[in-house]
């Protein structure tokens, strides 16, 4: 179930991500998102499934997509495209040249720069200047570049890679995140002066009269 825009497309939850990414598209006209860092309140609230279910979508639309694993501290999204955690993102970043170590996902349009070897200090590197130069030549081979970092409330990771890119999506898990959690989130990229575009919510009740329609 974790990449069920790929196993099962026609099911309501893919249906969902498509809506997300028509959502997403639509934020603004004038200045369309083309960098957004995925991320959420606390740990284990689903923003790594949500993103890359999110890429899948938008990958399907046509636009070249690339992931990109800033979760330094906890990367999954190379096991859950079955790939290789290295090299990737810290590689790059402490590299003299800017030739990318991009992984093919299998699916059309979509490549990961997984996470790479683990830094002592994440939110150093995330902070550093060589990150603004990455972050320009992945736009360069991409149409949208989407960020996985850790959770707001736990570290400043999401909060300094936030301040660099178009904006930032916060991930809420309905029966999970907690109310003040998520408001501490808000404030936290407030305060660093991060877009946030908006939240999407996952294990939402499903509506039967609505799922019955697919």
């Amino acid at each position: 179930m974790d990449l069920i825009t790929i196993t099962d497309p026609r099911s309501p939850v893919s249906e969902a991500y498509r809506t997300l990414r028509t959502n997403l598209s639509f934020y603004s006209l004038d200045n369309p998102l083309r960098s957004l860092v995925v991320t959420s309140p606390a740990p284990n609230e689903g923003k790594s499934t949500t993103m890359a279910n999110l890429a899948v979508t938008i990958a399907q639309s046509g636009r070249r997509t690339i992931l990109v694993d800033c979760d330094l501290r906890r990367p999954s999204l190379h096991d859950l495209f079955g790939l290789k955690a290295e090299p990737g993102f810290t590689d790059l970043v402490l590299a003299d040249n800017m030739e990318l170590p991009l992984q093919a996902t299998g699916v059309e349009n979509l490549w990961l720069l997984a996470a790479g070897a683990k830094p002592p200090n994440p939110a150093d590197l995330l902070g550093a200047k060589k990150v603004d130069q990455v972050i320009a030549r992945l736009q360069e081979e991409a149409d949208m570049v989407l960020f996985d970092a850790p959770p707001v409330i736990a570290v400043t990771d999401a909060a300094v890679l936030g301040a660099k890119v178009d904006g930032v999506l916060l991930v809420i898990q309905a029966g999970k995140t907690k109310r003040d959690h998520a408001e501490r989130a808000k404030e936290t990229l407030e305060k660093a002066r991060v877009r946030i575009v908006g939240a999407t919510l996952t294990n939402a009740p499903k509506d039967s009269a609505i799922s019955g329609y697919y």
